[in-house]
């Protein structure tokens, strides 16, 4: 099977690559376009290392062909923060020590803001299933659940005094 044109919008910027039917976004984002934050963990979908967002939702970019993401949105761990400004849930994660040795953060993060994005006031269960493919085998999960609660919260303060 020949190689393939992708495009796609990555991080907000419009890329465009060439690509054999077995690539995977994974091997895509690291590979060609140098970005490392989605971790190559288990490459089978079980660990969630990987995670990232595919028109805004979480997906195990191990397991995604790429060429099955043409004309799609991929946002990474990298175009979260606004230079050094980092997003509610980076902060969180930061404050609340939700980061040991740091490789399931990336994906983490993406869910969290995946969660955010769709239900601004989750509640712990929410959180506990909206992580629950995300494998953190060195924090444990309370800091991690309390860091999103936390940026929940912080959504909601920033809204109400928006209004």
């Amino acid at each position: 099977m020949p190689s393939t044109i992708v495009t796609l919008t990555l991080n907000g910027t419009e890329r465009e690559l060439i690509a054999r039917p077995s690539t995977t976004l994974l091997d895509a984002l690291r590979e060609t376009f140098g970005l490392m934050g989605a971790k190559r963990g288990c490459g089978q979908g079980g660990c969630g290392s990987c995670t990232v967002l595919l028109d805004g939702r979480p997906v195990v970019s191990c397991l995604i062909p790429v060429v099955t993401v043409d004309g799609s949105a991929v946002e990474t761990i990298e175009g979260l923060a606004d230079g050094d400004r980092l997003t509610d849930v980076q902060q969180a994660f930061v404050d609340h020590f939700a980061t040991q040795c740091g490789f399931c953060t990336p994906g983490m993060i993406m869910s969290a803001t995946a969660l955010l994005d769709r239900e601004p006031d989750p509640t712990r269960q929410d959180v506990a299933e909206a992580i629950c493919g995300n494998v953190c085998r060195c924090t444990g999960y309370e800091p991690i659940i309390t860091a999103v609660l936390s940026a929940a919260a912080r959504r909601r303060a920033a809204a109400r005094a928006d209004v």
